[in-house]
């Protein structure tokens, strides 16, 4: 059971507006809970009465006083508005596959409780205070992963989602499934009884793939530093130049990943003698692109993520069910239903395609940055480009295979990627009798944008163990030199969980460690330059 006050994390107060991505990490993966903002409850109780003044004038409401999709013609009289609302849940609870982790449920919770709250759906207040109880309380909904498109948003994920507040599906508390009625009895509460609208202002939205957008863009984010850092001890272990990388290079291109990006290399590559002394001897001028294009490679990733960031800003703050309630007097559009100074309108906000582009986008960006690593450790294994190296970086060629097979694992992760990486929002299936005839597979982005997030994850894994082996032979040839400050730091992270391969050993476990160190954070840091005035470390190389 989540106990908010051990947490030390203030509840998150719901608007409707205002949310954020670190909001979101903190309710998903820190047990961080959530609250209705005062006002936000007063503009929620609005919308629920224009829509029981609807429903006592008997006006046909879509999804209130009729049947859902094609069936919109098909009026049900007012005394079935709740019979009408628990059968939507039931019957759309229809998803196959794994259930998600317990993260992405409570990112959905907090998501569809933040919807809600901007008091354009319909329900009464205390809908919203249930799923804040969910978070609270830690029940989390059990939902399977599969059945979206992404249509009139995630409709089956969400029923999963919602069932338990009627005390129905199943659950996990303090780490059992159980049915939901079990443990809402466990905890003294009663299962909600819908009133008209409220079953279908649960289930329309883009909250999972929203969610899963949200937690991918935070680890995202920490990925391409760790990208930066990685990639840096390559450089060096490899004797790449940092020319290329220089303050005044990169702004006559200024694209802001890119200039950022160079920014972390020559920040982590700062008072590197190792640099200095093979520039002594060695006059190449031009790395493979993989060294070289850094930053215009990461950092192109690092736009495409920018761009997610941005739509998810706007659509964790958005309205996205149907149809919906506008209580605030006003212009009434003509075809708009209107009673008592307010008015209801059908619309499109459920269709997930901006979402779906965004993660399609995303997850090709962030695929790019295993492809590139991939190619890293290739170079770094071949001896006729590792610039002298041992072939394999192996202790003794022949009799043992050094880190050969590493680089097979990296090539198979970064195939699968680029099949992982098609875009789902290029197929459409139309649904519900061709009344949805155009979806935008957003589910499917999300979900596929994070096992390729999880594939990148353990290339760079590979290749932090690569460079670090790489780059301890190359200090034995140079004795006296030093790395790059922030490689050096970098380096010694790795030999905290990875110790120096002296012959061949099975190398599962070492890749695991690498993993747990690059999901850490940790590197990720060391590329963060602080806020320094200009000096030499902003133009290293020139």
């Amino acid at each position: 059971m989540i106990d908010g006050a051990s947490t030390g994390r203030a509840p998150v107060v719901l608007t409707g507006a205002g949310l954020t991505i670190e909001d979101v990490v903190a309710v998903a993966r820190h047990g961080a809970l959530a609250r209705l903002d005062d006002d936000a409850r007063t503009r929620v109780a609005e919308s629920r009465a224009v829509i029981e003044r609807l429903v006592a004038a008997g006006e046909v409401v879509y999804g209130v006083t009729t049947g859902f999709g094609a069936l919109a013609t098909t009026f049900v009289p007012p005394e079935h508005a709740q019979d009408l609302q628990e059968r939507l849940l039931r019957s759309h609870a229809a998803g196959v596959g794994p259930a998600f982790p317990t993260e992405v449920v409570r990112a959905m919770l907090l998501l569809r409780a933040n919807t809600l709250a901007l008091g354009h759906s319909g329900c009464r207040p205390e809908v919203i205070d249930r799923l804040c109880d969910l978070l609270r309380l830690g029940i989390h909904p059990v939902v399977p992963e599969q059945g979206s498109v992404g249509a009139s948003g995630d409709l089956a994920p969400l029923a999963h989602l919602a069932l338990p507040l009627i005390g129905r599906g199943e659950v996990e508390l303090d780490g059992r499934v159980m049915p939901a009625s079990a443990a809402l009895d466990a905890v003294g509460l009663a299962p909600l009884v819908l009133g008209p609208k409220e079953g279908l202002a649960l289930l329309n939205g883009t909250q999972m793939m929203s969610a899963i957008g949200a937690l991918l863009l935070a680890d995202a984010d920490r990925l391409a530093r760790t990208a930066s850092t990685v990639a840096a001890l390559s450089v060096e272990a490899l004797l790449g130049t940092s020319v290329a990388f220089s303050a005044a290079y990169q702004l006559a291109r200024p694209h802001a990943g890119q200039v950022r990006t160079a920014a972390e290399l020559r920040w982590l590559l700062r008072d590197s003698s190792l640099q200095a002394a093979h520039r002594a001897l060695d006059h190449r001028v031009q790395d493979p692109y993989s060294l070289r294009c850094v930053p215009q490679v990461h950092g192109a990733s690092r736009d495409a993520l920018d761009h997610l960031r941005r739509v998810l800003d706007i659509e964790i703050n958005a309205a996205t069910d149907n149809p919906l309630v506008f209580p605030e007097a006003g212009v009434v559009p003509a075809d708009a239903l209107a009673t008592g100074g307010g008015h209801v309108i059908s619309g499109g906000n459920f269709h997930g395609q901006p979402i779906a582009l965004a993660l399609d986008f995303a997850k090709l960006a962030i695929a790019e940055l295993g492809s590139i690593s991939e190619r890293r450790v290739a170079l770094m294994l071949d001896p006729r480009l590792n610039e002298g190296l041992p072939a394999f970086l192996g202790a003794s060629s022949g009799l043992d295979s050094g880190l050969m097979i590493l680089q097979y694992t990296a090539a198979a992760l970064v195939s699968e990627d680029k099949v992982l990486a098609h875009p789902a929002s290029a197929d459409s299936v139309p649904t519900s009798a061709n009344q949805e005839d155009h979806v935008s597979m957003g589910s499917i982005a999300a979900r596929h944008a994070r096992r390729v997030l999880e594939h990148v994850e353990h290339i760079l894994a590979i290749e932090l163990i690569c460079a670090s082996q790489a780059l301890d032979l190359r200090l034995d040839g140079h004795p006296g030199t030093q790395p790059g400050v922030g490689v050096r730091e970098a380096h010694a992270l790795a030999r905290s969980v990875v110790p120096r391969l002296e012959s061949d050993r099975e190398p599962g476990p070492d890749i695991a460690a690498a993993l747990m160190l690059v999901r850490s954070g940790r590197l990720a840091r060391l590329a963060d330059p602080p806020e320094l005035p200009p000096g030499p470390w902003l133009d290293l190389g020139v």
